[in-house]
């Protein structure tokens, strides 16, 4: 008789979700379906809302995910996530996150990006796309830090609370 697989599945939408746009609704419909045409059993649902990507520190569920892996207390054989940049946009984190779990006799799945960590070209996918995920983390803060630059400049407003004494107004809406 075949040993049922299990795994977990793990979400993460940052404040950049506009920019990266996958919601934590479809990334969960579309590992739930991954895992049931795999036939995995999904022992847990991992999911940090409005967490950066930058590092692992602060990501709740990330941290609880890694230390029940470590644990062994659900005998999983798999995370799955959507895309590498759910696991992390921090080539240092994903390494060593991945290589923990793997220590544990638990592989990656990234379901978007077809990459499956137990693989040899798995492991260098995941090494060259964990980088890109880090410079492309970058970019964004770079694009977001030079566009409220440019704002200030033209004498826009830049977001946060109206300065004492005066009322913003936006698109003839007052906001206080």
């Amino acid at each position: 008789m075949k040993k049922q697989r299990k795994c977990y599945i793990y979400t993460r939408v940052s404040t950049a979700i506009q920019v990266d746009g996958y919601s934590l609704d479809a990334q969960k419909d579309k590992l739930r379906k991954y895992a049931e045409y795999q036939d995995m059993t999904i022992v847990s649902e991992c999911s940090d809302e409005g967490f950066s990507g930058k590092n692992i520190k602060g990501r709740p569920e990330f941290t609880r995910m890694m230390e029940k892996i470590e644990s062994g207390e659900d005998g999983v054989d798999f995370v799955l996530v959507f895309k590498l940049s759910r696991f992390g946009r921090n080539a240092a984190d994903v390494l060593n996150s991945l290589q923990t779990m793997q220590d544990y006799g638990v592989n990656l799945i990234c379901v978007e990006d077809g990459i499956y960590s137990s693989k040899d070209a798995g492991k260098l996918m995941i090494s060259v796309l964990s980088a890109v995920a880090e410079m492309e983390r970058e970019n964004i803060r770079t694009q977001t830090m030079a566009g409220r630059e440019q704002k200030a400049k033209e004498g826009k407003w830049n977001g946060g609370f109206a300065p004492y004494g005066y009322t913003l107004i936006i698109g003839g809406s007052h906001v206080y």
